[in-house]
């Protein structure tokens, strides 16, 4: 038994015995027919007895079902920064997170593709309530961060996992990821909760929690995709907060927003891997001497780094422009993708629909603003 058996994923030893438990299971079954539609029962079998561990499992099932979504649901994925990591390095990518399943999974298949460390991933409890969704994330790697609780509960929670991403940074050598704050971003502002940097700090054991920090190798990174898959999934929780009521999620919600995310059309997918914060820890430490300050400083240079290196898409342009009223940017898109952007959401441009034209917007308008804030404009 390990204090960590609570939210870590599954060993290597146990990799097989969870596999078999679910193979027979209807949502498995169509994701094996998903991902290889031209192979036999026997072709399966073998694949299955030969995965021993969460690389294999991974590499021979999970990275092919990548592949086969990208194909049908985008324009292809480009990247940036994966050169300047060290394949033996084990790091902490905090990052911008847009969609519940596709970020850390297309992550892995980049550093799979590279020659890089997989990552162990955080993933809400809340998302894996489902016994055969458990037993899925955790061969995927993922462990648990456990939501609705007391504030005592909240508490222990938070150090268990602060001292399980350390453990897997340096006893198990294993990169993580995990979410710049708490959720998926919906209104396209990606913002570091200072929150997730302080619980990550729980488990230092440096009399400067910066020192501390500079330990974990942090490396921001920038995930952006040109369409939303789930943008019109959105727009009831927005019309509850136009009209103030208080909004209640339906009972299978984060289900289809997850297969709504793997699924559906994403066009353009740009992930770029930011350098290892390092210099800018060394400065904070010399400017601030409360550790709150220090980590609202944090937070503040990994806001900056992920906004300046997130890509902008002609989605993003004609959404400021439309939003502002303006043709600021009216070279950075045709009309025929205005118009094309416009009907996919099934949104008029008139004096009727303009409250909820400027709000819903905002999730592709705002990553431009944000930019702009910065100095940046493509």
């Amino acid at each position: 038994m390990s204090k960590f058996d609570s939210i870590r994923h599954y060993h290597d030893s146990e990799v097989q015995e969870a596999l078999t438990s679910i193979v027979n299971h209807p949502m498995f079954k169509s994701l094996v027919t998903f991902t290889f539609p031209d192979k036999s029962e026997t072709e399966l079998e073998e694949i299955y007895t030969s995965i021993n561990s969460i690389d294999d499992f991974q590499s021979k099932i999970i990275y092919h079902s990548l592949q086969r979504v990208l194909a049908i649901s985008s324009e292809g994925v480009t990247t940036s920064g994966f050169e300047k990591l060290d394949p033996n390095e084990s790091y902490l990518y905090i990052s911008n997170h847009r969609d519940i399943l596709l970020d850390t999974s297309l992550l892995n298949v980049l550093l799979m593709e590279h020659g890089k460390k997989l990552t162990a991933s955080a993933i809400g409890d809340n998302l894996v309530t489902k016994s055969f969704i458990l037993a899925l994330a955790k061969l995927n790697r993922n462990f648990l961060v456990r939501r609705g609780l007391s504030p005592r509960e909240l508490l222990m929670s938070s150090k268990l996992m602060s001292e399980f991403i350390y453990h897997l940074l340096t006893e198990e050598e294993r990169s993580v990821w995990i979410a710049q704050r708490e959720g998926r971003t919906k209104d396209g502002n990606d913002a570091t909760n200072p929150g997730v940097l302080k619980m990550i700090g729980m488990a230092s054991d440096e009399k400067d929690v910066m020192d501390y920090f500079k330990k974990l190798k942090i490396v921001p990174v920038s995930i952006s995709y040109e369409y939303d898959p789930t943008d019109k999934l959105k727009m009831p929780q927005y019309l509850a907060q136009l009209k103030d009521e208080v909004y209640i999620k339906e009972k299978n919600e984060d289900f289809i927003n997850i297969m709504s995310g793997v699924l559906g059309q994403k066009k353009h997918i740009h992930i770029h891997i930011g350098d290892v914060i390092t210099t800018e820890i060394d400065q904070i430490k010399a400017e601030f001497d409360s550790s709150n300050k220090q980590v609202q400083a944090l937070a503040n240079v990994l806001d900056k780094e992920i906004i300046s290196n997130y890509k902008l898409w002609p989605t993003n342009y004609i959404a400021y422009d439309v939003v502002n009223n303006s043709n600021k940017f009216a070279d950075k898109y045709t009309e025929n993708e205005k118009q094309i952007f416009l009907k996919r959401l099934g949104l008029r441009v008139d004096k009727e629909n303009e409250q909820l034209l400027q709000g819903f917007l905002a999730m592709y308008s705002n990553p431009v603003v944000n930019k702009m804030n910065y100095g940046y404009e493509s």
